[in-house]
């Protein structure tokens, strides 16, 4: 039997929150629930998105996605609650995908990151053919880096002054997973 991976019931392993997510493809009809998430402060404030994100700027990338490449949501009970995905590079690192993941404010702590990071390393490894993921995490955010080495990311290198956050300079950890 074939089994179509359009969507997918998980149930995260987080004994806080056992409610179902369902893990599937972004669509076009994500765009305003995309564009509420990535403009929380607590989503916001692991990436490099400046405030405001304006709807526009989710619809093009939405309508414009990396062939090569990933994009999930996750959904609990109808509401998005996090996002993933990943961009392959090309030419001779075309065995390496960039990867980002984010979940709502109001979620953390339940299992959806563990959720979606599991899928895109399924994906990764199992219908890509991908042998490297590469990411890049501010070094104050604890959970993140705790999630990342659960799934066999290791710390590569730091980079100092990474990124401009709320007034002041952070860095940021390279992190990869190799797989053998």
């Amino acid at each position: 039997m074939t089994i179509e991976r359009t969507e997918r019931a998980v149930r995260p392993e987080h004994p806080a929150d056992s409610r179902r997510l369902l893990i599937r493809a972004a669509r076009s009809d994500d765009l305003e629930a995309l564009t509420a998430l990535v403009n929380l402060p607590g989503f916001r404030a692991g990436t490099l998105r400046l405030p405001y994100q304006r709807t526009e700027v989710t619809r093009r990338w939405l309508e414009n996605p990396d062939i090569d490449g990933l994009n999930i949501v996750a959904l609990r009970e109808g509401e998005l609650v996090g996002q993933a995905g990943f961009e392959r590079y090309r030419g001779r690192r075309a065995h390496v995908a960039y990867i980002g993941i984010g979940v709502h404010d109001d979620h953390r702590g339940t299992g959806i990151g563990t959720a979606l990071l599991g899928e895109l390393i399924d994906a990764a490894d199992n219908w890509f053919g991908l042998k490297r993921l590469e990411l890049t995490v501010y070094a104050d955010n604890a959970a993140a880096i705790a999630l990342y080495r659960k799934f066999d990311f290791e710390q590569e290198g730091v980079l100092r002054a990474y990124a401009f956050r709320a007034g002041a300079y952070a860095d940021a950890f390279t992190m990869a997973r190799l797989r053998s």
